[in-house]
């Protein structure tokens, strides 16, 4: 029996159970670990293995990592394979370079599967553990940002005060540099202004 009709029967054969579960989009898919252990049962039956590999290329000024799955005759080291190419994103929240290139690897190497057993999919970049991490990376950012407005806030109040004390020690409002600026000072809450302000004032009353 030659290679491509052992993989024929093998496609005919072969049954990937979609064992995992979307909450997100509410469907059930499978990944490239399902397919292996499907695969398991017909390397003693056909004498055949799998080999699975990747590897990083550049088309354009985009990287994609393009994935190679091989089915290989133990007895005639004939082979056949077939290739799919995941692109990596260019920012994903939550994740470092590591997992964005093991993400896109993981999605080339399903793909590659895929073609070589005829086999269909539904997962794409919005399963759980995608949909999470990219919740997790959400949440973490608006945290983030969250403190910086909070920290702002604080150094335009430390600011205020401290022009409000400079100009009481040398009997000025704040108020009436503000107005020969075009400013009203209850609405400067410009930390840029206010830092120039503060620094004129400094200098001005030479207390630099």
């Amino acid at each position: 029996m030659g290679l491509a009709e052992k993989l024929s029967y093998i496609q005919q054969k072969m049954k990937v159970p979609k064992n995992m579960y979307n909450s997100f989009g509410k469907y059930n898919y499978r990944n490239a670990e399902s397919i292996f252990e499907a695969f398991k049962q017909f390397e003693s039956e056909y004498k055949v293995a799998l080999i699975v590999g990747d590897e990083i290329t550049m088309v354009g000024n985009r990287i994609y990592v393009q994935a190679i799955a091989t089915l290989m005759d133990c007895e005639t080291q004939e082979s056949i394979s077939v290739k799919a190419f995941a692109r990596e994103a260019s920012d994903k929240k939550g994740m470092d370079d590591s997992q964005i290139t093991g993400t896109a690897s993981s999605y080339a190497r399903k793909y590659a599967l895929n073609g070589l057993f005829l086999l269909d999919d539904t997962k794409d970049a919005d399963t759980d553990e995608n949909h999470n991490e990219c919740e997790t990376g959400q949440k973490k950012k608006e945290k983030e940002e969250a403190k910086e407005r909070e920290e702002e806030k604080k150094r335009i109040q430390e600011k205020r005060t401290e022009i409000e004390e400079i100009c009481k020690k040398h009997n000025y409002t704040p108020e009436a540099i503000c107005k020969s600026n075009n400013y009203i000072w209850e609405e400067l809450l410009d930390e840029t202004r206010l830092t120039n302000m503060l620094y004129s004032l400094k200098q001005g009353f030479g207390e630099e």
